[in-house]
């Protein structure tokens, strides 16, 4: 059986705005954790109000849930990436079902991508690295660092360890935060 043929398709659900109730298939692959409905639904009541007309960045977007659950919102651009070429293609198969152009996906390394400067900051940045790997502090000094957010930018994380326990640059203040299981999901504000 070919490894293709072995990966578990899943599903992840649009919860609110344009495409709500939407299902799109992903698959699943290692280090893959789509943030699950509830903590997207959270999340997302967090940040309500603050989508529209937005310019999001999602350095490692997985199965997309969160670009798309952003784009569904009234997000005005996205941009995600990933490593992996099968997450890039159905990403953009997504988007070219929905009819949607305002969304870029690229297939890079997210440290990669953060090392270099972005011809616009953003708006709202989602941070939902693979856990055990050491990225999620060197993503935030990176999209402080290199110019990524915009003065009042709001930055979502999600880790293995408690916020308090991780290196923040020291312009963000923790805006909200919650557990599930053994997740820790933060909203931050960046005070410009």
């Amino acid at each position: 059986m070919s490894r293709r043929a072995q990966m578990t398709q899943s599903q992840l659900r649009i919860i609110g705005g344009e495409w709500r109730s939407r299902r799109f298939g992903f698959t699943e692959q290692p280090g893959l954790r789509p943030t699950p409905d509830r903590v997207r639904e959270t999340l997302f009541n967090w940040l309500s109000g603050e989508l529209e007309g937005a310019r999001c960045l999602d350095p490692f977007a997985g199965s997309g849930a969160l670009t798309l659950e952003a784009l569904s919102r009234g997000a005005a651009y996205a941009l995600a990436c990933d490593t992996s070429r099968e997450v890039v293609h159905t990403l953009r198969g997504h988007l070219a079902m929905l009819g949607c152009e305002r969304a870029e996906i690229q297939q890079q390394d997210a440290l990669g991508l953060l090392a270099g400067s972005p011809s616009q900051p953003f708006d709202v940045v989602f941070l939902d690295p693979p856990f055990r790997l050491g990225l999620l502090e060197p993503s935030c000094a990176a999209l402080e660092g290199h110019g990524w957010l915009t003065r009042h930018a709001w930055i979502y994380t999600e880790s293995e360890a408690a916020p308090a326990s991780l290196a923040h640059p020291s312009t963000w203040q923790l805006h909200r935060e919650k557990r599930a299981g053994q997740v820790w999901y933060s909203l931050w504000r960046r005070q410009g």
